[in-house]
């Protein structure tokens, strides 16, 4: 038992270690400072899985319709026209198979669907954790997503706190999909984040 206690406290502080969520001073004077040692600063590769939940069904639902074109509803098999704002949780494990899975924070932005001839939209996504050693960082999304694919990627443009100028992939795939519950998206980041 003592044994697991002190793997557990090693492995917290190690985390804690490695990063502390936002910068201490986020004025434009700390930020400019930051920016001018950036030349010196190592890129670290971090990878990330955790699962976005779109969960239609509750109150309030994780995404809702903000928009949509006059034509939209003449062709529900793409819903080109129709514009999503979401704020949905992102959790360790599925809600659909772990309903008290910990939030580690949220997917906020919108998604368009922008292409006519197949089920795809225009990702334009902050990922805000809001627990652990990242709480307060963000990273920022960017790309399209192929509904019907296997696997979707897309690109890491940014962030700030702890992932300020990250960079990298992500991907997603669609872990549950029910047309009234909404969907849950299996989600894998590898990105650079840098230190200075």
């Amino acid at each position: 038992m003592m044994k697991v206690l002190a793997l557990l406290l090693l492995a917290i502080v190690t985390m804690a270690s490695m990063g502390h969520g936002l910068p201490d001073d986020q004025s434009p004077q700390a930020v400019e400072k930051w920016l001018k040692k950036f030349p010196n600063a190592k890129p670290k590769f971090t990878k990330f899985h955790f699962y976005l939940n779109n969960i239609l069904n509750k109150n309030p639902p994780a995404s809702v319709v903000v928009a949509k074109a006059n034509t939209t509803d003449s062709n529900p098999e793409t819903s080109f026209g129709l514009v999503r704002v979401i704020d949905a949780p992102l959790t360790e494990q599925s809600l659909s198979d772990h309903p008290g899975s910990k939030i580690i924070g949220y997917c906020q932005g919108m998604y368009t669907f922008s292409a006519q001839e197949e089920r795809a939209t225009l990702m334009t996504l902050n990922f805000v954790f809001t627990t652990g050693p990242f709480k307060g960082s963000t990273l920022s999304v960017f790309g399209r997503n192929l509904v019907t694919a296997k696997y979707r990627e897309f690109s890491i443009i940014g962030g700030s706190g702890d992932f300020r100028m990250a960079e990298g992939i992500g991907t997603a795939s669609t872990y549950f999909r029910d047309p009234v519950m909404g969907d849950i998206l299996e989600m894998s980041f590898a990105f650079f984040r840098y230190s200075v």
